[in-house]
């Protein structure tokens, strides 16, 4: 399941430190625009309490989590829809990601410079999305000039996607993303060949001080980008960037006990792999036997056989059935035996909706 989160932001506003903090992979982070230039890709694993409970549970020789992708993808600034900065460069990064994460400075601290030289957070958010709104109003205009000559010979599939495409224009030109646009189902899948940057799921990352990361609430940056984010539909996480980072150089027992010093529950970073796991329709489904306990990701909707596939292709291929119980039955049984004696055991086929939590054994013959 290859799909990948992409951090961004304008310059100096955190995003390489919460990349380091999330994947621990030491993308260069400094107090300058343009620290980096490429892409840095790192894979994380996905929290989940329910591993820890079925390793617990089923005490197997190894437990493997899923994993995630995060992309930290370079500072845009003004202009970029046109080149500025490194922008088409950075603008085609952003296109090969699925979701984006957008980072957002919500504190104030003279002795980290500003690419505007002021902290505004709505500011910031609008020029982030402008730029990308632009460069689809570009991409737009173009197809149209393509799509427009075929309409205009009366082909029925040009005039179906020409009419998509000014309904696009005319919500570009009106400083609307895409992804605000209501299309039918099957003029999604038109849209969706577009590639268009402001189709892809938004979700905001407010980047607060030490001192806000407890309550946040009273943050008047962080209430002014919940407010934004309401409207366009998104979701607002709250990090404090620099925090997570010395946490993330931490173990697994010293950062819970760091957490409980401030007072966290869970750290930010947890909320926001989850939060950007679940932004692209993303579950988790989980297989537990004594020589392994492993979590699996797939998109929710999929079928027995698709999910059987995402462990080996041969498993969907000759996918017979599959023994399913759900997280929580498996949980209050104590083990397999228990709950197929309850009743709590299905068989499932071929047309069986996976859910989230479900924990599959496939019975395959090839």
């Amino acid at each position: 399941m290859a799909l990948t989160a992409g951090i961004v932001g304008l310059p100096n506003v955190g995003k390489s430190t919460l990349f380091n903090a999330i994947t621990q992979a030491g993308a260069e982070s400094a107090n300058y625009p343009f620290c980096t230039i490429e892409p840095n890709v790192g894979v994380v694993a996905v929290p989940d309490v329910r591993l820890n409970k079925l390793t617990e549970l089923v005490q197997p020789k190894k437990t493997v989590p899923t994993t995630f992708e995060f992309t930290d993808i370079a500072g845009i600034v003004k202009g970029a829809s046109k080149g500025e900065g490194l922008g088409n460069k950075f603008l085609s990064h952003i296109r090969q990601v699925d979701a984006i994460c957008q980072v957002v400075r919500c504190f104030d601290d003279e002795n980290i410079t500003h690419v505007d030289g002021k902290v505004d957070p709505l500011s910031d958010i609008e020029t982030i999305n402008l730029e990308l709104i632009l460069a689809d109003l570009e991409s737009v205009d173009k197809r149209i000039d393509r799509v427009g000559k075929l309409a205009r010979q009366k082909d029925k599939e040009a005039v179906y996607e020409h009419e998509i495409l000014v309904k696009l224009k005319e919500a570009f030109e009106n400083n609307m993303p895409a992804r605000t646009v209501e299309f039918t189902e099957e003029q999604m899948r038109i849209v969706k060949g577009l590639h268009l940057l402001t189709i892809k799921p938004m979700l905001y990352v407010a980047n607060v001080s030490e001192e806000d990361v407890l309550d946040p609430s009273d943050n008047e940056y962080v209430q002014k980008v919940r407010a934004f984010a309401e409207e366009d539909n998104a979701e607002v996480i709250v990090v404090c960037a620099k925090i997570e980072s010395e946490i993330a150089e931490l173990d697994e027992e010293e950062k819970k006990s760091f957490l409980e010093e401030l007072g966290i529950e869970e750290s930010g970073l947890d909320q926001l792999i989850r939060a950007a796991y679940s932004l692209l329709g993303l579950a988790t489904y989980f297989t537990a036997g004594v020589q392994e306990v492993r979590a699996w990701t797939f998109r929710q909707g999929m079928k027995a056989p698709q999910c059987a596939g995402v462990i080996h292709t041969d498993f969907e291929r000759g996918f017979i059935r599959a023994e399913t119980v759900a997280y929580e039955d498996l949980l209050v049984a104590g083990n397999m035996n228990t709950a197929k004696e309850a009743g709590k055991v299905r068989l499932e086929g071929k047309e069986y909706i996976v859910k989230d939590g479900d924990v599959m054994h496939f019975r395959f013959n090839v």
